[in-house]
């Protein structure tokens, strides 16, 4: 396997300190606000990263962290009239709603800021004994002049830092490179106790001590966005190898692109952001992952109005490959071998290249836009081997569908995209079926005449019963309509021995 490592800006080979361990730490969101798109690109990619190291069968120990004090959540918290930490964990509680639709598996550890105190304290101390930070009325700087290292991740030099650092922010700083590592009390604020003083510890401070702690030194894979290179994550470097003395910190850093709109980043203090929680209500959430997976993490990923149905489009492709095969093998885990034709062997090779090629895909710094083609291919594969008009369907040929199913499955899991047990319609389908509800009250007597479900769901499955009504009673003009406008809304109803069935384009 290899990644892209920013810290040696080249693609390496991804080797575990420990053998078929990896240990990642990835930083959280600062709890003040509900995530927005750009948020959950790094927690929808370092997921799959993840997912991916388990499919290989790495064992992943997964820290993220929550930033549970900080400026932002002081001042969020003094407008809406409350407790920091209460909104903290109010927004703690949001984030995890959103994160669990979106499929992102919990960490084994998600430490927050303000239950580590102690571990910050002790890491601010020893950089003070050994001269590389200093106080200054109560505040404790790092001196970046110290650290020999430093901008090695951003590759950015001293006089380029320098060149745009405003000296008049802090007067206090030695050097205007320096930055805070514990920060004096203000009125009003939460504190603890120091030996410099009643403080709170500086943003930077604490995703070293923590992921040190969980991790220990040197561990495997420390990852976020693009935008924590610089400051965040070089002077995570700079804290925690001067604080050991040695390096490196982590061994490999892996940074994602930006989300952008009409190509600028997307950002809360810019103000062009999309919530997470408002997409939720107008798009299932498999949706949104797709959509976030369908480029290389590295590179930008922009959102316009038309991203979002054109990654619904492509994840019904996918969805729908796997209701085939669940179809024809009616659920079975397993079927007789019995002697395969060379069709089913030649099947059961390509299904097997395709594996290959998705792994290929994975294995070369995790490119799910490559690996999703392989998928694609994998359903071209399966829809043209059952569809063919040779096919049938003995128990060799099923138990090679199944193995089929199986690898498919798998595949899709190990990217979050695998459809639930039973596959609903998401809530960019409510408007439009609403609509077609409507337009057949008058012609569809009682089944219509009640309030119409919420869910976009019961209201097809109310359409669908008309439908059968309506064929009972040899009204196929209304029952044609019915069909024919689904249809338009990319439903796509079969009738079958079964009953009627339902698809989406």
């Amino acid at each position: 396997m290899k990644v892209y490592n920013t810290l040696s800006k080249q693609k390496e080979q991804l080797l575990p300190k420990l053998p078929q361990q990896m240990k990642i730490y990835t930083c959280g969101p600062t709890t003040y606000n509900f995530i927005h798109l750009g948020n959950a690109r790094p927690l929808v990619i370092f997921d799959t990263i993840r997912r991916y190291l388990e499919y290989k069968g790495y064992r992943v120990t997964y820290i993220q962290n929550f930033t549970d004090i900080d400026d932002k959540i002081i001042n969020r918290a003094r407008e809406e009239n409350m407790d920091p930490f209460e909104l903290a964990d109010k927004y703690i509680g949001e984030y995890f709603r959103d994160a669990d639709a979106l499929r992102v598996k919990r960490a084994d550890v998600h430490p927050r800021a303000s239950e580590h105190i102690p571990e910050m304290l002790e890491m601010v101390k020893v950089l003070y004994e050994k001269g590389i930070a200093y106080e200054e009325g109560g505040d404790v700087y790092f001196s970046v002049r110290k650290f020999r290292g430093y901008g090695k991740l951003s590759g950015r030099s001293l006089e380029e830092m320098l060149a745009g650092a405003r000296i008049g922010v802090d007067e206090r700083k030695h050097d205007p490179l320096d930055f805070v590592l514990w920060k004096a009390a203000k009125p009003g604020e939460p504190a603890w106790e120091s030996p410099w003083g009643m403080g709170r510890p500086g943003w930077h401070l604490e995703c070293s001590a923590m992921s040190i702690k969980y991790l220990g030194f040197s561990f495997d894979i420390h990852g976020g966005g693009s935008d924590l290179i610089f400051p965040h994550h070089e002077n995570e470097i700079a804290q925690a190898e001067a604080y050991t003395g040695s390096a490196p910190f982590a061994r490999y850093w892996i940074h994602n692109g930006f989300v952008t709109i009409d190509q600028e980043k997307m950002s809360k203090s810019l103000g062009n952001f999309f919530i997470v929680r408002d997409l939720l209500q107008e798009w299932a959430p498999e949706i949104l992952r797709f959509f976030l997976l369908s480029t290389h993490y590295r590179s930008p990923l922009d959102y316009g109005s038309g991203s979002l149905k054109s990654a619904r489009k492509s994840y019904n492709r996918l969805a729908n490959t796997l209701e085939l095969l669940d179809g024809i093998t009616d659920g079975k885990q397993d079927a007789a071998v019995g002697r395969l034709s060379k069709d089913a062997e030649a099947f059961r090779d390509r299904i097997a290249f395709c594996v290959a090629k998705f792994e290929k895909a994975m294995d070369d710094d995790f490119n799910t836009a490559l690996g999703l083609a392989a998928l694609y291919d994998m359903g071209r594969e399966i829809n043209a081997f059952i569809n063919n008009k040779d096919f049938v369907p003995t128990p060799a040929v099923i138990h090679v569908l199944i193995q089929a199913r199986q690898s498919y499955q798998e595949l899709l899991d190990t990217l979050g995209l695998l459809p639930g047990e039973k596959r609903e319609l998401g809530p960019e389908y409510l408007e439009g079926i609403r609509e077609i509800a409507l337009s057949l009250q008058d012609k569809a007597g009682d089944l219509l005449q009640s309030p119409l479900p919420q869910d976009p769901q019961g209201i097809l499955d109310i359409l669908i019963s008309v439908r059968q009504e309506a064929r009972a009673q040899k009204d196929f003009q209304l029952s044609d309509q019915l069909r024919d406008a689904l249809k338009k809304e990319g439903i796509i109803l079969e009738d079958t021995p079964r009953g009627t069935r339902w698809r989406l384009v």
